[in-house]
């Protein structure tokens, strides 16, 4: 393994380690649920949940054709978020909702209740409206292409500002190489990214991607889709667009039957966070907190539940022949963003570092008073790797460092003193 101190990457951000809550959720609410995340190092916690926002009335709490478990209402989850000492993301209504109502939703956040919520998406995956052929996204607007949401979102941004300009407003991008990206609709100037940045760029601080890449190996992938999507905005939305961040507001696996809540899950999370961070990206929301069972299955020597939640919800199959571990039982991806959070401090700054084995991937940051943490990641089902490590710009303390590690099927990640700073044995292990 090489790490070069000097070639500095993004520093990590204070909303770095986020995670999606869901008003169907029936522990959203609960201390326990905050107690943990707020262990797991969560720094931003998005609300009211996916496409539930595009249906969702925050006044009333209700979300006409969804169901809205008992306490998750937008107080109980502020109250949750100042728990756990997160920072909110929420959701404004697009698709059957008004830029007053949502202006009217910062109003009672920010100036009735001052709970100085910052960050505010327009909608969720608008794309997915029935524009492009796919419709899971609920929209009541008669013309559903992206030139009609950037023009609402011009409109929300202005109504929201005019009640808090000290607020972050962003709109939903398509995830380049995913679908519909590059698809330019019957009537539009352009593709969906093209269109929206180009009327509504000034008018936006961020822009939001979602990215379920449904394989536990496609971290690799990162550096281009956040190339191309930085390209993008420099290319369409305008002067002063440098300033426009970018949110990856909901991310999986999206492997249900390939090790969602075990080891391998939490291996492909580690690297996909730590890969997203270095290279800029201000948020990544785990989907979700819980979410339920499905696909049971056998993988790396324990039973993998197919559930995208970090935690348990404690639910069986539809036949009851498998049951999840009690609620709030901690799933393997939970110990990653654990992990990350203890890794890669706010503050710090991601520098380079690689290996010569695809199999250890290899992540490292410098803190501010000069010390490094080096990150390893050892995705062989099998196989221990004893790394030798060189540094470039940085000469390392003599005596054992403090190891952090955490194994296959282990339930809490464990602290030693272990190896030397130039070389450890990397099990399956983070």
């Amino acid at each position: 393994m090489t790490v070069n101190a000097r070639a500095a990457l993004a520093a990590v951000p204070e909303t770095g380690i986020g995670a999606n809550h869901a008003i169907w959720d029936a522990h959203l609410g609960t201390d326990e649920t905050a107690d943990l995340l707020k262990d797991a190092g969560t720094k931003l916690l998005r609300y009211p949940g996916g496409s539930y926002s595009d249906i969702y009335h925050w006044a009333d709490h209700t979300a006409p054709g969804g169901y809205v478990a008992p306490g998750t209402d937008f107080d109980t989850f502020m109250r949750g978020v100042r728990r756990t000492g997160a920072q909110a993301m929420v959701t404004a209504n697009y698709g059957t909702g008004t830029a007053e109502e949502a202006a009217a939703w910062v109003r009672y956040a920010n100036v009735t209740k001052g709970y100085g919520v910052k960050y505010w998406e327009i909608g969720n995956e608008n794309y997915g409206n029935g524009h492009y052929g796919a419709a899971w996204e609920a929209d009541e607007h008669a013309d559903k292409s992206p030139a009609e949401y950037a023009r609402h979102v011009v409109a929300y941004s202005e109504a929201m500002k005019a009640v808090d300009p000290t607020i972050k407003i962003g709109a939903v991008l398509t995830t380049p190489a995913g679908w519909p990206d590059g698809i330019v609709g019957e009537g539009d100037a352009g593709t969906w990214n093209q269109v929206v940045l180009s009327a509504a760029g000034s008018k936006i601080d961020f822009v939001i991607l979602h990215w379920y890449p449904g394989a536990l190996d496609k971290a690799a992938h990162i550096p281009d889709m956040i190339e191309l999507t930085r390209r993008q905005i420099a290319e369409y939305a305008g002067p002063g667009s440098e300033r426009i961040g970018i949110a990856m507001t909901e991310f999986n696996t999206g492997s249900s039957s390939r090790g969602t809540t075990t080891q391998p899950g939490a291996l492909a999370a580690a690297d996909a966070y730590a890969t997203l961070l270095a290279h800029g990206v201000f948020t990544v929301d785990w989907w979700n907190v819980h979410n339920g069972i499905g696909e049971v299955t056998q993988v790396a020597g324990h039973t993998d539940y197919g559930d995208f939640g970090l935690l348990s919800s404690g639910t069986c199959t539809s036949d009851g022949s498998v049951c999840e571990p009690p609620v709030n039982t901690r799933f393997a991806p939970y110990y990653a963003l654990q992990m990350m959070s203890r890794f890669a401090r706010p503050g710090d700054r991601f520098i380079r570092a690689a290996t010569d084995r695809p199999e250890v991937v290899a992540h490292a940051v410098r803190r501010p008073g000069g010390e490094l943490a080096v990150l390893l990641i050892n995705t062989s089902a099998e196989t221990s790797h004893p790394v030798a490590i060189r540094y470039s710009g940085f000469t390392p303390a003599s005596g054992a460092p403090t190891v952090l590690t955490h194994t296959n099927g282990a339930t809490a990640i464990t602290t030693s003193a272990a190896g030397t700073a130039t070389g450890h044995t990397c099990r399956r292990c983070r």
